[in-house]
């Protein structure tokens, strides 16, 4: 198989039928053996008797159909699951990703060498206020937390090397950060490429304002678990140590002041009627505290499957 194409399809009943025909329009030049694998994200509109009809004319058309609405990273998780192409091209189903993309997309990944080649939605057909903005300041803190010089990370149009989506996990709602997964898995080649983006011609968006915060959220998950996941004794337990050290030397520094003057003469105050030396105390808890999540989380750690589970490029024997 030469080419899969993955497409989450939540309530895209009205778009499905064209999405298809414009999708074997635009490939029927490549002259390649391909698949188009449709998630059903738990839709309440028709679509999967939708993509069930279509299948008598596409037989090339994959489905699988959730219970209930799950979100994408679900619907490209099992999509990459069931994917058998060389290369995998993800995009929407609401007509936004034009297909017209897939050729140079697949010549980018076979010709060029790129594991992964993001799609760049230069110019936007969304509200200023609600998309434009707030996407161009979420891609700014991505490039500046991942390393990764994407223009638009969360764009859902691109192109995948079969290795790569059998290699990475997306689950929750890491799917805007697929490119940072990949380069974690040791997949470093990511380009971009600029796309064009299509008005929604049928229903409305799935996403509010919420999915930059969570964003945000999620960023700072991954950017932890990529660095400290399998050492979290060295997040932990320096951030404990440093705090209980703050913590100690204040509470050894009101001791010795205390001494010095009571020693002198002079009036002094009782070390435990400074607030000082609460702010101490403080530190001192919360810094063993640290120090024990640390130690705990390094238990797990040591017993978790996938502590020793490394990724192999080539062997030679």
């Amino acid at each position: 198989m030469d080419l899969s194409i993955v497409i989450s399809a939540y309530n895209e009943n009205e778009s499905l039928p064209e999405l298809m025909e414009w999708i074997r329009k635009s490939i029927s030049g490549m002259q390649k053996e391909y698949e188009i694998i449709v998630i059903d994200d738990g839709s309440n509109d028709g679509t999967w008797t939708t993509v069930c009809s279509l299948k008598k004319t596409y037989p090339e058309i994959k489905g699988i159909r959730f219970r209930k609405n799950y979100g994408k990273s679900a619907a490209i998780y099992c999509g990459f699951k069931e994917a058998e192409g060389d290369v995998v091209i993800t995009m929407d189903a609401d007509l936004q990703d034009s297909p017209e993309e897939i050729p140079e997309l697949y010549r980018m990944v076979t010709e060029e060498g790129y594991d992964l080649v993001s799609g760049w939605k230069k110019k936007r057909h969304d509200g200023v206020l609600t998309k434009n903005i707030p996407s161009k300041i979420y891609n700014a803190t991505a490039r500046f937390v991942t390393g990764i010089k994407l223009h638009d990370m969360n764009c859902g149009l691109k192109a995948y090397r079969k290795d790569v989506v059998k290699s990475i996990e997306v689950y929750g709602e890491m799917h805007r950060y697929i490119p940072y997964l990949a380069k974690n898995a040791g997949f470093p080649n990511i380009g971009e490429k600029v796309v064009r983006h299509q008005a929604r011609k049928y229903g409305k968006s799935k996403f509010g304002i919420e999915r930059f915060v969570n964003g945000y959220l999620d960023l700072l998950s991954l950017w932890f678990l990529s660095k400290f996941s399998k050492q979290p004794m060295h997040f932990f337990g320096l951030l404990g140590s440093l705090i209980f050290l703050i913590g100690f030397v204040i509470a050894i520094y009101l001791i010795i002041d205390k001494l010095v003057k009571q020693s002198g003469g002079e009036i002094f105050r009782s070390v435990t009627d400074q607030p000082l030396f609460y702010l101490a105390l403080v530190a001192l808890i919360i810094g063993v505290q640290l120090f024990l999540v640390g130690f705990l989380a390094e238990l797990i750690s040591r017993n978790s499957v996938e502590r020793n589970h490394y990724l192999i490029r080539e062997t030679l024997d």
